[in-house]
């Protein structure tokens, strides 16, 4: 029997990167997928690309720093399919390696809208499907700058830090109600959250002085690996956890 066998699964940022490798492994181990990201068409194309392979999913169009679109995210997910067994908040933007100083009102909201309220309004969302059903699994993509504090700029650093406090949060609170909430934390992944970037040139300098101890880069597909192991019976007594995936980087 597959992993995840008729589970419902939402994924956000989802077109491309980890989130597009969580989906696809998702939808092969039998999940029934909700391709979320902020472009409609590219979540579609990912959708299509799971449904070709006899798979079952549906793209989505979503912007998860807009509370009215994520609770329009949730009710479709429970709607086409009828209930919300997994949720994934995939959906995150970097912050161009700003310190302090340089870090606008524009870009601290900017950041913080996307990478921690967008898991917020999911989360909430989702709690009281998942409280109706009496089980459900939450899996949050922060990164190794939510344990440490040298590898983005300050408002990214400060929402992946938060992002893993509500996670255990949510983990202890609801862990006598059958829901479980984890954290992954990957360290460098070959994916294009840094496309068009413009980073701060002083703060990327600083950010990327330890580079040099990281073993390797990692793929997207080995974090949707540590993905399926949270969002599976396979790990049942695990809650409440930060998963490291850095290929042992921060181990120096």
């Amino acid at each position: 029997m597959k992993k995840l066998e008729n589970k419902i699964a939402v994924v956000t940022g989802a077109a491309s990167g980890m989130g597009k490798a969580i989906a696809e492994l998702f939808a092969q181990e039998g999940a029934k997928v909700i391709v979320v990201d902020q472009v409609g068409a590219d979540a579609e194309i990912v959708a299509e690309g799971i449904r070709a392979k006899g798979g079952h999913a549906i793209g989505l169009k979503c912007d998860v720093s807009d509370e009215e679109q994520v609770k329009k995210m949730i009710h479709a997910a429970v709607i086409e399919f009828g209930a919300l067994d997994i949720l994934v908040n995939n959906a995150g933007i970097m912050d161009n390696f700003m310190p302090l100083e340089k870090v606008s009102d524009a870009l601290w909201n900017k950041v913080l809208a996307v990478n921690l309220n967008g898991p917020f309004y999911a989360s909430r969302e989702a709690i009281s499907q998942m409280l109706k059903q009496g089980k459900g699994v939450m899996i949050h993509i922060a990164s190794v700058g939510g344990i440490n504090g040298a590898r983005a700029g300050l408002a990214y650093t400060t929402s992946k830090h938060a992002l893993v406090g509500m996670s255990k949060n949510i983990g202890f609170m609801y862990a006598k109600k059958g829901i479980r909430s984890n954290v992954i934390a990957p360290g460098g992944v070959n994916t294009n959250i840094m496309k068009d970037a413009k980073p701060d040139e002083e703060g990327a300098a600083l950010c990327s002085s330890g580079a040099g101890s990281m073993p390797r880069m990692g793929e997207p597909e080995e974090i949707a690996k540590a993905a399926l192991f949270l969002a599976s019976d396979d790990s049942s007594f695990v809650n409440g956890e930060v998963l490291t995936a850095d290929g042992g980087w921060t181990a120096y």
